[in-house]
């Protein structure tokens, strides 16, 4: 009798194939919440909290599968970056328009300041999902105000995301490399999405600058401050 010889399997890969199924169908069910919310009654206050918790979650599960994606591929080669021209404004207003109705139900304020004829090169779906879930974990720590800025320092674009919350925990505050080693799950706030958001800023170079990330607490609001940098 011959033995029956296993194929090896490449888990990683089947990873891969079955996130990017899971986040194609994690899409569509956002687009039914987004329809959902031109057919439920603003004066419905129960119903509106539970379409704001549905909208929220769909995006952190978006934002949790991205990033298993991107690991895979930084895995593979160093996270390839797709570099393109981006007018700041644009950008920040697609952040905004994204988490609109999440930020109405939450009675929470978003104020956006830049400046004018903001142009830089980078990768626009990478720095879109690194700017959305910090976003999101300010919608979710803070009270009821958030500011966006965007301005230009030197050579660099900054952006930055304060809220008016308790702040970045002083773990946080002191680590000044996140890996996936200090990542705690057990904790409110992980670390998980500062880890990818400093592996997405490292990716982005121009000579011998790199992106990078800086946490404060403190700036105009009183609570969490994240600085993005890109050279």
């Amino acid at each position: 009798m011959t033995k029956e010889t296993k194929q090896d399997i490449d888990f990683s890969t089947v990873l891969a194939s079955a996130v990017h199924d899971m986040k194609s169908s994690l899409n569509l069910l956002k687009q039914s919440i987004d329809g959902l919310n031109t057919c439920i009654d603003k004066n419905n206050p129960k119903a509106n909290a539970f379409l704001s918790t549905a909208h929220y979650e769909s995006s952190r599960l978006n934002t949790g599968l991205v990033q298993l994606l991107s690991l895979y591929r930084a895995e593979l080669e160093n996270l390839p970056i797709n570099e393109d021209e981006c007018f700041i404004e644009d950008l920040l207003d697609n952040v905004f328009i994204a988490h609109e109705h999440y930020l109405g139900h939450k009675n929470m304020t978003l104020e956006i300041e830049q400046s004018p004829d903001l142009v830089k090169y980078f990768d626009i779906e990478l720095i879109t999902l690194l700017l959305n879930d910090i976003l999101v974990n300010a919608m979710r720590y803070g009270n009821s105000k958030l500011l966006i800025s965007a301005y230009a320092e030197d050579d660099w674009l900054c952006i930055r995301i304060e809220d008016d919350g308790q702040g970045y925990p002083p773990s946080m505050l002191k680590s000044n490399d996140i890996d996936m080693q200090n990542v705690k799950i057990s904790e409110g706030r992980t670390g998980l999405g500062l880890f990818f958001a400093r592996m997405i800023a490292g990716a982005h170079r121009r000579g011998d600058k790199r992106g990078f990330i800086e946490l404060a607490n403190g700036g105009k609001l009183g609570g969490s401050v994240f600085t993005l940098k890109l050279p």
